[in-house]
């Protein structure tokens, strides 16, 4: 099995490496698609390429996290400089994988080809018999979101960013970068337009989407494609990010009450941190994930978390790139009963779901370890974890976030306490029970810095911390420091020099000029 892997990556690797080619260069031409909008085929074809762009985007140099969890996050490096310079919020260090970061191409070919098809998909309805308009409907709903997806990306990431909903035929002349606001009112809107049209879920006689989804089963389907509460639950981080917390409860209840129709539940702590669990191929409590599935030869060697974290005795490499330090763990994980990691007065530990090797010098930070099909083989460092974007326990914290923002306390109380719910118990068995440990101010602190402190232990290594940052200084508005980075600008990154080079009409971000 080792031998037919590695050799269909070396044969992924050398078409790749072919494409990298051509997408490095400036296209003189338009890709012949004469011929590629005639049936079918050609329209799963082309919405799952949406799909695999929006993977790659996210995967590139492992940037869903170097973005997430490790610019001025609980991680550290042991030797990588690259990431010691990220780390301490040094963006225009002069490595090659702070450069790669800091340019937007690959999230526009996200948009380019969502462009495209949203323009040519009609030629599919017109030649074949059996797109259907409900098949036409569905992908395009699809579509609509992923193109929202990659503008509200890199919205966060860089601010104000040139903003493209045509193909153009090709041409893609020099444009100024639009306001950041607008496209997020853009954003907003499509996601939520789609959610009206998406199904619970495919094939499985929704009316939204009634039969076979290209006369494929559910199982083929689950967790796979934007379905309608991944579209409210990301649109529910649009108006969080937006400080528009009223909508933000009402796109997080529609969620919450429907969640039963899309085949969903809670996740318990073992499941979250199994090797075979949450973050394992896919699954329906993948709210919105994007899969490297081993069976489909998906998996890969780097462009998931584990290459960055794992480490002896997990896996056979010396030390992990980024880790997170002792001093950290203690002062995140301080209740007692936790089920991801506690440990008591006497430093026993009672739980390392998160953390193996704890008391090395560098612990591993080992929650996600979808090592090949699941399996724990340390010689063989093939990886098969899917990116979550986002998942139920998310949408409850915000749901519990927006509450508290807008007063109603209780409420508030009430969303934390679901998830508390999991992962606090007198049994630690990391599972719900009527003797679980709720909320208290005593306890766990002021309602907003507790909420926040669930997130940060709940998402570790997920690709928030960075994010959840940014809304908290918000919200509280007590650290100066970080307060003068919102307000100049400088919790966005720079725009690679080169994208400025080719386009007159780009301004650096004022911070990094």
């Amino acid at each position: 099995m080792k031998k037919i892997v590695l050799l269909s990556l070396i044969f992924f690797a050398l078409v790749t490496g072919g494409c990298k080619k051509a997408l490095d260069i400036n296209s003189t031409r338009v890709v012949n698609e004469q011929n590629s909008w005639n049936n079918m085929e050609d329209s799963r074809a082309k919405l799952l390429g949406v799909y695999g762009l929006t993977r790659a985007a996210l995967a590139d140099n492992n940037g869903h996290w170097i973005y997430g969890d490790v610019r001025m996050g609980n991680f550290d490096s042991p030797l990588r400089q690259d990431l010691k310079a990220i780390i301490r919020n040094d963006l225009k260090a002069a490595y090659p994988v702070v450069q790669e970061l800091s340019n937007w191409r690959r999230f526009y070919a996200i948009i380019n080809a969502a462009n495209i098809f949203l323009e040519r998909i009609h030629e599919v309805k017109e030649k074949d018999a059996r797109y259907t308009d409900n098949n036409m409907t569905v992908d395009v709903a699809q579509v609509r979101f992923l193109r929202a997806f990659a503008y509200f990306y890199m919205v966060r990431i860089w601010g104000d960013v040139p903003f493209i909903t045509s193909s153009r035929d090709g041409q893609f002349e020099n444009m100024k970068r639009s306001d950041r606001n607008a496209i997020m009112e853009f954003v907003q809107a499509e996601m939520i337009a789609a959610a009206d049209l998406l199904p619970y879920r495919y094939s499985a006689d929704d009316i939204q989407q009634p039969g076979q989804y290209y006369n494929e089963g559910q199982g083929r389907w689950n967790g796979t494609l934007v379905r309608k509460l991944s579209a409210y639950a990301v649109a529910a981080q649009v108006a969080a990010w937006q400080g528009k917390y009223a909508d933000v409860t009402v796109y997080t209840k529609i969620v919450l009450d429907n969640f039963p129709k899309a085949a969903m539940s809670y996740n318990s702590t073992d499941y979250i941190s199994n090797r075979r669990g949450l973050f394992f191929d896919k699954n329906n409590n993948q709210l919105l994930g994007f899969g490297f599935i081993f069976g489909h030869q998906d998996a890969t060697f780097s462009g998931n978390i584990e290459s960055l974290t794992l480490a002896e005795p997990i896996v056979n490499k010396n030390l992990p790139d980024i880790y997170v330090p002792k001093d950290s763990i203690l002062s995140i994980f301080k209740e007692a009963n936790d089920g991801r990691f506690n440990i008591d007065s006497n430093g026993v530990t009672h739980s390392q779901l998160y953390f193996t090797n704890f008391l090395g010098k560098y612990p591993i930070f080992s929650k996600i370890k979808c090592m090949q099909d699941g399996s724990s083989d340390p010689t063989f460092r093939i990886f098969s974890s899917a990116i979550l974007f986002t998942r139920l326990e998310d949408v409850t914290l915000l749901r519990a976030e927006a509450l508290a923002v807008l007063g109603e306390r209780q409420g508030a109380i009430d969303a934390l306490n679901i998830v508390r719910a999991f992962r606090y118990n007198v049994d630690n068995v990391g599972a719900t029970n009527s003797s679980y440990i709720p909320y208290s101010p005593e306890r766990s602190g002021n309602l907003i810095d507790a909420i926040f402190n669930e997130r940060n232990k709940e998402f570790m290594g997920e690709g928030y911390r960075w994010f959840d940052l940014v809304r908290y200084h918000k919200i509280v508005q007590k650290d100066p420091k970080f307060m003068n980075l919102i307000n100049s600008g400088g919790i966005y990154w720079p725009i690679d020099q080169a994208l400025i080079d080719q386009n007159p009409q780009l301004v650096q971000n004022s911070y990094w000029k």
